[in-house]
């Protein structure tokens, strides 16, 4: 009986520890950061966000979304491509290694990504998703899973 119930919890506090675990976003400070239930900072990395100040509200607005999400799942995006509309097509690992689709109402393709513009880093430049240095992403990976809470803070709009 011993073992049974050191077993569950061997799996179980893992996931407790886990789930209490979440991200907030600074769109003002550019930062991400991965806190913990105390409210400590696990994890702390620069970013880039929406190109245009505000909420997002309609696809093409360039707007990173405000408010309390979760991350829906995360991808291997090696092979993924997107069109920047750079004139030079469609760019193979233009979400870096990995991709956390964020559960963002009305849009599907909203998330915290690595990206093939590593420049960019620091700037308001994105389409609306956070992007991160690939190697920060890669980092940041071991302290998510499905399900966990993103909060985007909003702009201070002057």
């Amino acid at each position: 009986m011993k073992r049974y119930i050191l077993a569950i919890l061997a799996v179980t506090l893992p996931l407790l520890s886990c789930a209490q675990k979440y991200i907030v976003v600074s769109k003002k400070a550019l930062q991400l950061y991965v806190m913990n239930e105390k409210n400590d900072t696990l994890f702390q990395r620069d970013i880039a966000c929406g190109e245009n100040f505000g909420n997002k509200t309609t696809i093409g607005d360039k707007k990173t979304p405000e408010g309390e999400f979760k991350i829906k799942m995360m991808y291997d995006a090696t092979s993924w491509k997107h069109d920047f509309g750079d004139g030079k097509g469609m760019r193979l690992g233009a979400y870096g290694p990995l991709f956390f689709r964020l559960n963002v109402p009305g849009f599907n393709d909203i998330g915290i990504h690595g990206t093939i513009f590593p420049e960019s880093i620091g700037t308001r430049s994105s389409e609306g998703c956070i992007r991160m240095r690939n190697e920060d992403i890669k980092a940041l990976y071991p302290h998510c899973h499905n399900g966990m809470k993103v909060i985007i803070e909003p702009d201070e709009i002057e």
